[in-house]
């Protein structure tokens, strides 16, 4: 008997091991098919002395395309937290929730072309324009790529949500104001990660156009929905830890590539003096991973770097060490506490 129960035991853990391993290679299929997208995207590489040129057509289509899939993995996983108790009976709720999901991919696509028309509104692809997207374009990364805000706010976030559902569903009715409910936080939990993702992708555009851009997107898209079927439809738990921190070390390089390209972009409209370094780079370096000899991009890779590591070990100090020191210390004054206060 002893026998046959480790006997189940040691098949349920192979089937798990092969469950997390397939779906692992998955992921890593989604980026091996984003690279080799961008290492045979047409039209070559471009010489990086000509005026103008600054990231080649593939690293844009790698860069959106990484974005669009990370900020995809997080709208799948908040949804799934979401609908993860709507199982037998109240399955049919999770429609509202996709269903708002679905008006926020609309929403965002609005987005998108707002987002064209005020920019083209304010000059169109000038060099001061570009050098503002450029710094918005980074700031929406140092957000995205923020260890403390994912650990803390975003954690919070997901919490708020359920908290929201618990409310519309207590009573146990789901009545007209509890399905519009449901719909207006499946589309928050989205059109967040689509805001994100328009802002970023502003300063792509304007640098490589609609059509570079919408190539990296819809890869992106293709990838998350292949995600969001396996989850929804197959009901399949994915390994969503290792495909975020996969995806968050590759887009930490994407924030170095835009740190370097968008302080070039404020050098070049007169926003940033240039300090050189009297060496020289490679002509690869700077059109992929835009990285150029001056001391002040540089200096701006390295403290974006200094800011996401940062990042990471403030939010396992407030998650991790502070809350293990408090119990660790709890005990302890217990333990030494006169007899008399003792309960």
């Amino acid at each position: 008997m002893v026998e046959r129960c480790e006997t189940a035991e040691t098949i349920a853990r192979r089937k798990l091991l092969l469950r997390r391993s397939a779906w692992t290679l998955v992921a890593a299929v989604a980026v091996g098919a984003l690279g080799w997208k961008a290492v045979t995207a047409p039209g070559g590489v471009p010489d990086p002395t000509a005026p103008g040129v600054h990231l080649s057509h593939a690293a844009v289509v790698l860069d959106s395309g990484l974005l669009v899939f990370r900020e995809g993995l997080e709208a799948v996983l908040v949804l799934a937290a979401f609908t993860a108790s709507f199982s037998g009976a109240t399955r049919r709720l999770r429609r509202p929730v996709l269903g708002g999901a679905g008006g926020a991919l609309l929403a965002s696509l609005a987005t998108w072309f707002a987002a064209i028309g005020l920019i083209g509104a304010l000059g169109g692809p000038g060099l001061d324009v570009q050098a503002a997207t450029g710094l918005l374009a980074v700031a929406v990364l140092l957000v995205v790529m923020n260890w403390f805000f994912h650990r803390i706010y975003w954690t919070g976030w997901i919490a708020a949500h359920n908290r929201k559902r618990r409310r519309l569903l207590e009573d146990g009715t789901v009545g007209r104001r509890a399905l519009l409910g449901l719909a207006l936080l499946g589309f928050t939990a989205v059109y967040r990660e689509g805001f994100e993702v328009v802002l970023f992708l502003q300063n792509l555009r304007i640098e490589a156009g609609s059509t570079t851009v919408a190539e990296g997107v819809a890869l992106g898209l293709a990838f998350t929905t292949v995600v969001g079927i396996a989850m929804f439809a197959f009901q399949h738990r994915l390994p969503y830890r290792r495909m975020l921190v996969a995806t968050g070390v590759l887009l930490g390089v994407v924030l170095l590539v835009m740190v370097g390209e968008s302080v070039q972009e404020l050098q070049l409209a007169g926003w940033l003096p240039t300090h050189a370094l009297g060496v020289a780079f490679p002509g690869w370096i700077g059109l992929w991973f835009a990285v150029f000899p001056t001391v002040e991009g540089i200096v701006g890779q390295v403290l974006a770097a200094g800011l996401v590591i940062g990042s990471y070990f403030l939010a396992q100090h407030v998650r991790v060490r502070r809350p293990a020191a408090r119990a660790v210390s709890r005990p302890e004054r217990a333990h030494g506490a006169p007899a008399a206060e003792r309960p």
